[in-house]
Parts: C-alpha cells; sequence; structure tokens
C-alpha cells in the first residue's frame, strides 16, 4: 500500500467536511421545509394558493441559478470565504422570512435564502475532493450524501412539527443557531486562501448571464408549465425562448472565455456524462417517489401533511443506513454493481407499490420505502464519488456544480412530467371507468337504489347516489394513476442501465484503503 493510500485526514480536515455537510443540508432541508406550512403561511401573509407555490418556487429558482456560479466564486474569493458569506447571507434572509408579513417579503427572503444556499451545497462535495485523501473520500462522501438525500424527506416533517408546535415563523428561525454552529465550524476547518480578483476581469460574461437566464427561466417554466398548460400559455413560450436564449449565450462562453463559468468540454469525458445522464434520471425518481407518496396518502387515505411526512421519512433512515454500509460496499465491489443493484432496488421499491387499491394506507409503502432508501442512497453516492474521479482534483468544483445541476434538473423535469402524466391518466381511467357502467346493467340499478334509500329515497336520494358513484369512480381513477407513475419510475429505473457501461470503476487501491478503515 503506497503512502497516498496510507494517508489520513486531520482533524482540520474533518470539520471542514463537518461544515460542508452540514451547509449543504441545511440548504436542502430548506427546499422542503415550508411544504407542510404552506397553507398556514399563506394565510398569514395574506397570499392566495397559487401566490402561495412562489415561496418554494423563489428559492429553488435562486439556488439553481447560482450553483453554476459557485466554481468560479471560489476562484474569485476562495473557499472559506465563499462559504463564510453565503452562511452569513442565508442567516440574515432566513431571519428576513421569518419575520415576513407580506408576500413580497417572504419571496424577497426566499430568493436570498435559495441564492445562499446554492454556494452551500456544491462547495460541501467541492470540501470532500480537496480536504480528503483519496483512501477516505468514500466515508466523507457516505456522510455528506446521507445528509444529502435525507434533507428534502425530513423537510416536511420537521416543518409540519415546527409549525405545530412553535409557529411557521421557527421554521426559519431555527436556521439561525444552526448557522452560528456552521459558521464556527467554516472557520475552524478550513484554512484562509486567497482569491484572484483578476476572475472579475476575466469572468465569462456571457456563460453567467446564460446561466442566469436559461437555468432561472427553465426551472420556472418547469414549475409552472402544468398550471399555466404547457404551450398554450404565452408566458410558458417567453419562458422557452428566455431558456433557449440563455443557453445560447452559455453556448458563445464557452468559445469566448478562457475559464467559462461552467466547463462543458469535461463532458467529453464519457464517464463523467454518464454520471449526469443518471443522475437526472436518479435525481426525477426520488423528487416525484417524494411527491406521490405523500399525495396519495393525503387524497385517498386520508391522512394529514405529518402522518404522511413520516411514512415518507422511512425512506431516509434507511438512506442513512445505506450510507454507513457504503464505504465496505466500494471496498469489495466495481462502482457499476452497486449503482446496477441499487437501481434494481429502486425498481422494485416503485414495483411493490403498483398494486394500490383505495384501502391501502401508510403500512402499502412500508416495503417500497424501506427499498428507496436503499437504492436512492446506493445510486446518489457511487454517482457523487464517480463525478469527483471522473476530473482532476482542481475542476472538483466544476464536476460538483454539474451534478448538481443534474439533480436538480431531473427533479424540476421529473415533477413536471408527473403533474402532466397524473392529469392525463386520471381523465383516462375516469373515462373508461364511466364506460365500462351500463345504463341497462340491473346490478348497477339495484346498488345504485340502495345508495339512495341511505339518503331517504326519491329524487334527492338518487341525486346523492349519483354524486356518490362520481365520487367513487374519481376516486378509483386516482388510484389507477398513482399505479401508473410507479410503473413509469420503475421502467425508467431499468432503461438506463446501460449507461453504467460508461462509467469507470473507482481505484481499487482506494477502496481497499477504505475496507481498512
Amino acid at each position: 500500500m503506497n503512502g497516498a493510500a496510507r494517508e489520513r485526514a486531520d482533524l482540520a480536515a474533518w470539520l471542514a467536511c463537518a461544515a460542508g455537510t452540514l451547509g449543504a443540508f441545511m440548504a436542502l432541508l430548506d427546499v422542503s421545509i415550508v411544504n407542510a406550512s404552506l397553507p398556514v403561511i399563506q394565510g398569514e401573509i395574506g397570499a392566495t394558493q397559487s401566490e402561495g407555490t412562489w415561496v418554494g418556487t423563489s428559492y429553488l429558482v435562486a439556488e439553481i441559478v447560482v450553483m453554476p456560479l459557485t466554481a468560479w466564486l471560489e476562484r474569485l474569493l476562495g473557499l472559506r470565504r465563499v462559504l463564510l458569506i453565503g452562511a452569513t447571507f442565508f442567516t440574515i434572509f432566513s431571519v428576513i422570512c421569518g419575520f415576513a408579513d407580506d408576500l413580497t417579503t417572504m419571496i424577497a427572503g426566499r430568493i436570498g435564502q435559495g441564492l445562499a444556499g446554492g454556494t452551500l451545497i456544491p462547495t460541501g462535495m467541492t470540501i470532500m475532493a480537496k480536504r480528503l485523501p483519496p483512501s477516505q473520500q468514500s466515508i466523507g462522501i457516505s456522510i455528506f450524501a446521507a445528509a444529502a438525500l435525507l434533507g428534502p424527506i425530513l423537510g416536511p416533517l420537521v416543518g409540519g412539527w415546527i409549525t405545530e408546535s412553535f409557529g411557521w415563523n421557527y421554521i426559519f428561525l431555527i436556521n439561525v443557531p444552526i448557522c452560528a454552529g456552521l459558521l464556527v465550524l467554516i472557520m475552524a476547518g478550513l484554512p484562509k486562501e486567497p482569491g484572484d480578483l483578476r476572475e472579475l476581469v476575466n469572468a465569462d460574461g456571457f456563460g453567467v448571464a446564460g446561466m442566469m437566464l436559461g437555468l432561472g427561466s427553465l426551472t420556472v417554466m418547469l414549475e409552472e408549465g402544468h398550471r399555466e398548460q404547457w404551450f398554450e400559455s404565452p408566458l410558458i413560450w417567453n419562458l422557452a425562448i428566455a431558456s433557449v436564449t440563455g443557453f445560447v449565450l452559455v453556448a458563445i462562453g464557452q468559445f469566448r472565455s478562457p475559464r467559462p463559468v461552467i466547463k462543458l468540454a469535461l463532458l467529453r469525458d464519457r464517464a463523467l456524462a454518464a454520471v449526469l445522464a443518471l443522475m437526472v434520471v436518479c435525481g426525477a425518481i426520488l423528487f416525484c417517489t417524494l411527491f406521490v407518496t405523500p399525495q396519495f396518502l393525503v387524497a385517498v387515505a386520508g391522512y394529514n401533511a405529518a402522518q404522511a411526512g413520516q411514512v415518507v421519512f422511512l425512506s431516509g433512515g434507511f438512506s442513512m443506513l445505506a450510507a454507513l454500509c457504503y464505504p465496505a460496499l466500494i471496498a469489495r465491489f466495481d462502482i457499476r454493481i452497486i449503482v446496477a443493484a441499487s437501481l434494481f432496488l429502486t425498481a422494485a421499491a416503485c414495483v411493490v407499490s403498483i398494486d394500490l387499491t383505495a384501502e391501502s394506507a401508510g403500512s402499502s409503502f412500508y416495503a417500497g420505502q424501506i427499498l428507496l432508501g436503499f437504492g436512492c442512497a446506493l445510486t446518489a453516492i457511487p454517482l457523487q464519488q464517480a463525478a469527483i474521479s471522473a476530473v482532476p482534483v482542481e475542476e472538483a468544483g466544476q464536476a460538483t456544480s454539474l451534478f448538481n445541476i443534474s439533480r436538480n434538473l431531473g427533479a424540476s423535469i421529473g415533477l413536471a412530467a408527473t403533474a402532466s402524466f397524473f392529469d392525463q391518466r386520471t381523465e383516462l381511467h375516469h373515462w373508461r371507468l364511466q364506460e365500462s357502467l351500463s345504463a341497462n346493467d340491473p346490478a348497477l340499478h339495484q346498488r345504485l337504489g340502495e345508495i339512495a334509500g341511505r339518503f331517504g329515497g326519491g329524487s334527492e336520494g338518487m341525486d346523492g347516489a349519483y354524486r356518490m358513484l362520481a365520487a367513487t369512480i374519481q376516486r378509483e381513477a386516482l388510484i389507477m394513476s398513482f399505479s401508473d407513475i410507479f410503473v413509469v419510475m420503475a421502467f425508467f429505473s431499468v432503461i438506463i442501465l446501460p449507461l453504467l457501461l460508461l462509467l469507470r470503476p473507482i481505484d481499487p487501491e482506494r477502496a481497499q484503503s477504505v475496507g481498512a478503515h
């Protein structure tokens, strides 16, 4: 075993990794922490339901816009300064959100939170690549990935509990002591390093403007597309044009700037390109499952948001367990075998959730949530390590930015596609169920007569019977549509398996040293 394999990180390096993990966890937690509390927040700040959705969307858009700029900001200011500034402004804007009493202030605070939080997520992975020796990167990445997976899952559960126990303001104010601890970890674990103000002069102006315009417009388009009936709306057309314009500017920046803000030339490496393609699909599956399962439990099983969140949290607990197992697994198995097995686990998680009925409750999802926890964790963690391993250390920031963009775009695309697919399938099943009912069916007439009797008989009783029949048809159409979504997610979990052939195995010497720890 050579010297590199025997190298160990010191305490300062692990404190830096703790800072990176805590910052990313907090930023990802705040993506979904408002979900369960949104009805309460809307009432307090005087927002309608459609306006209230921007409390979540504004954060997501700001976060995804700033992520690609993080590598450039690191070169400009130094990693330590970027984290200190990000954590400080995250605290300030969290306080603004906590004391907001109108929609404008809330959205301004959420945009500020998103911009600050967007710097905390990719820098966490960069710290793992720069501060840990190769022999210990699997351990650091496992911890980081577990926190990253747990954040969005834990958000609704924590947000609902804090809102019920203390008030909605505290879902934002709780960030103040957390950020204080984060600042201490950053100052203790990360050394001072000089920035390079020449980056301002040599900045990729086309790339910066293009990323902000392209990613921002695309994210809003995906978020609002379903509500706006997609390209039937002038807003969606304008957003689509802005997205294309933005990405054209990014392409121009690739040729005009010596150091593009996002280095798309890295995608020439087929291993990195495969990692990013896999992460788009995996991000879509993870976030769609987080969307579909609670929706079913609330719409069909009659759960409240907190009860539904407890069921979904089961997958988060098993994600943590899978993360603890990963260093031992990567020491013994090829990364492609691990990812293939985890994708089959994810497909199995969807398959066991297909046979839904009106009697299905939280327990019907337990097996699926356990399998999903293992599947998503053991897909995301190896892919994170593969992304970092595919590029030189000095390009780690670029690789992590691309990785996070892929995950967030996958989530946005997946949720947008799921919402549209769900409505289409619900309408299809609704009409098919109606067509299957014959007006001359004696059994149907007898059943309607029995129901009408419960409502007092007569024309009013029959009206009640028809309303109950319509509600039953609608419920069954919903159930069938939820099952269809799980079928599609299982299909995509398997169809992307050929991409694994493009991945490169992790250096065996690294894996052996990890296993020896």
